[in-house]
């Protein structure tokens, strides 16, 4: 049987990729995993008690695009969140962000853009539903090295004119995963100026702009609400970091109302739509704002862990948001791989390698020399197990 050919320069996925570099290595006494951005605090108290109330309507079908009283829910935590009014109508509940980020590729993409093939922007390094989303519509992926020399941030600017005639598409995610960087309003009035000029689509990854250090991330809809651009974003968020429910797979995707209708028209068809009883949960979980101030506070506390213990090491960069550490590993170790083998082995500690969530491009890969470590365990383990980390890695730093 034929297999389709557009999806075969895909690279293994991050994690079955890692359990095989660190196979047969027997990791030193109490392993933690610090890999997965999988939220360890404690899911909200109302959650139980939300789901047995209405646990009932698992006997019935959902409503596809989200019940009234949740797509309220979301419309007003965007506008006390976002300062814009955003009516239902713009929005549609997703199964978690990842297969809106997904879905929207295929309903919004063209088949073709200035006469040639359409291109979709990804920043480098990046979530990897992206890239598939790409391969998915037989577009041209066009990876977009962020660094340190461009503040962690993909400068779509810079690339060539006949490129960005081409692009149907720009993926970004603010505060960045895995770096933690944050686009400022300057940074985002610049892209939306970009895609108009254009003539493309910003997809907006924001499902960690909940958990931030100092002030909250801006948003791109707002941006582009203000500049009378709405129609140009199309932003992701969910409930899995800012209320500690991934697995509650609960989002939602809320843009210009032609761009909603038609991710709305493909997901009546290919979508599932979320129980009930999630949909209950999910509607209290964008009301309530006080877990969620709660849950950040945790997350600012190992901020002050992370610099605490590792402000001293050259190249640190402490996060401005997300609870990810994007760490440069030393030279004499080698590469992001040499470094999880070795914390593995000497230190129990597991993390992932950058070039895992990287691409390669003319300009290198740029996750090739970091590690992604995850900041989910509470403060006092979270604290050990950098110490861990810090001697392991940096003791001649």
């Amino acid at each position: 049987m034929a297999i389709p050919e557009r999806f075969s320069n895909l690279p293994e996925y991050a994690f079955p990729r890692l359990r095989t570099l660190l196979q047969g290595i027997s990791p030193a006494p109490d392993p933690v995993i610090m890999t997965i951005g999988e939220p360890r605090h404690g899911v909200p108290d109302f959650t139980g008690p939300i789901m047995a109330e209405s646990v009932a309507e698992f006997g019935k079908y959902p409503p596809n695009e989200g019940t009234p009283d949740l797509l309220a829910a979301i419309s007003g935590w965007i506008q006390r969140r976002h300062g814009i009014s955003v009516e239902p109508a713009r929005i549609t509940a997703l199964n978690g962000t990842r297969e809106g980020l997904f879905n929207a590729a295929l309903a919004l993409c063209p088949e073709t853009k200035a006469g040639g093939r359409p291109a979709i922007l990804i920043p480098n390094p990046f979530y990897q539903v992206y890239a598939v989303a790409a391969a998915a519509v037989g577009a041209e992926a066009v990876f977009v090295n962020a660094g340190p020399q461009t503040g962690f941030l993909p400068q779509y600017a810079a690339l060539d004119p006949a490129v960005l005639d081409r692009v149907a598409i720009a993926y970004l995610c603010s505060p960045a995963n895995p770096q933690g960087s944050v686009a400022s309003e300057d940074y985002l009035e610049e892209l939306v100026t970009l895609a108009e000029r254009h003539d493309f689509l910003i997809f907006s990854d924001e499902c960690y702009s909940e958990i931030w250090r100092d002030a909250p991330p801006p948003g791109a809809l707002a941006v582009a609400t203000r500049m009378g651009l709405a129609d140009r974003v199309v932003m992701f968020n969910s409930l899995s970091k800012r209320s500690n429910l991934p697995g509650l797979r609960s989002g939602f995707a809320a843009g210009g109302i032609d761009q909603i209708t038609q991710l709305r028209r493909l997901r009546s068809y290919s979508g599932a739509p979320l129980p009930l009883p999630v949909q209950r949960v999910s509607a209290h979980a964008w009301a309530d704002d006080i877990h969620a101030d709660e849950n950040r506070a945790l997350y600012q506390a190992k901020y002050a862990v992370a610099d605490r213990v590792l402000g001293n090491v050259p190249g640190y960069q402490s996060p401005a948001g997300g609870f990810f550490l994007w760490l440069r590993v030393p030279d004499s170790i080698g590469s992001g791989e040499d470094a999880a083998k070795k914390l593995w082995a000497e230190a129990g500690i597991q993390v992932l390698p950058g070039a895992y969530l990287s691409r390669d491009t003319a300009e290198g890969n740029p996750g090739e020399s970091y590690i992604r470590v995850a900041l989910v365990d509470p403060a006092g383990p979270t604290e050990a197990s950098l110490n861990r980390l810090k001697n392991c890695l940096y003791q001649g730093d």
